[in-house]
């Protein structure tokens, strides 16, 4: 699938977790597991001048992840992560870092031009100049792309207008049963749920809406109806970067040519394997990347 450009834009850091450090930020989670499923898949974001900076390089390397990361005078981004008793993660997120100042250079512009699937969340608009790279490789790709926005909503670092913009932007939303809380009382939405989401669908003439609820299930509000599936039951290592294999395996199918209800499966098959490993980047298994869905137990 050489021709498949996706990318993962955003932040890449270095997660801080009790058993040690670990490459993480969720676009280039995406674009790692993208690229288990064979898509030519680039993790774009700007990293210090500094051995955590080259750590990403070679790390993103030995993976064979293509990368377009700057290296500019701001350090390389760290987030202290925290477990509780079930493996959920709490996030300290350090500011001013290098993923807060990615540039807009003539390779993104190329890059745009030929991406089919792109990830971005809310977190890398925090600071300006960050946003508007995002925003500039957003309108420069071409208008059937898959744009996907992972709001991925993170301690004080989002606003009405960011979500606003972005939503104006994006054709498929992802988000979690927190995260819709949040924007129900933004905007005014639904307090149910489910509502809500078919709420945003229509308001942001979205293509899906990917909600994810933990343990309860996650949804998938499309053209043709809802798709429900309840979460796997699997042995808990972690959640970090749970979500953006979600993602991952999603839009995998849909570039395959899936319908929703098989791309559905394989997201939550994906995302329940992750969770039972340590970390954002596992390798995943064969069976979990192969053309035919899985099989839910």
């Amino acid at each position: 699938m050489k021709n498949d450009q996706v990318v993962g834009i955003g932040e890449a850091l270095w997660d801080m977790l009790p058993e040690g450090r670990k490459i993480g930020g969720a676009p280039a989670n995406f674009a790692y597991h993208m690229s288990q499923f064979g898509f030519e898949a680039t993790a774009v974001s700007a990293v210090g001048r500094d051995p955590l900076g080259d750590g990403i390089v070679a790390e993103f390397d030995a993976r064979g992840l293509h990368h377009d990361l700057a290296r500019v005078e701001y350090p390389t981004g760290t987030v202290e992560v925290s477990l509780d008793a079930q493996g959920i993660p709490c996030y300290d997120i350090r500011t001013e870092v290098a993923w807060d100042h990615i540039p807009f250079t003539a390779g993104l512009q190329r890059l745009a031009a030929k991406t089919r699937c792109i990830c971005f969340g809310s977190l890398a608009q925090r600071n300006p100049d960050s946003r508007r790279t995002i925003q500039r490789f957003l309108d420069a790709m071409p208008e059937t792309s898959l744009r996907v926005f992972d709001i991925n909503l993170r301690q004080q670092f989002y606003g009405r207008e960011v979500v606003e913009e972005s939503l104006r932007r994006c054709n498929i939303l992802k988000i979690n049963d927190e995260e819709i809380v949040i924007l129900s009382r933004m905007f005014g939405l639904p307090t149910d749920i489910t509502e809500a989401g078919l709420a945003l669908k229509r308001q942001y003439a979205l293509q899906e809406v990917i909600l994810t609820c933990g343990t309860r299930g996650s949804y998938v509000f499309h053209d043709r109806g809802i798709s429900f599936l309840h979460t796997p039951q699997v042995e808990v290592a972690d959640t970090v970067g749970a979500g953006d294999s979600f993602t991952a395996g999603f839009c995998a199918s849909l570039l395959r040519g899936c319908p929703i209800p098989e791309a559905h499966a394989r997201a939550v098959a994906v995302s329940a394997y992750v969770c039972s490993q340590h970390g954002a980047m596992p390798r995943l298994p064969e069976e979990l990347l192969q053309d035919r869905a899985p099989e839910l137990g």
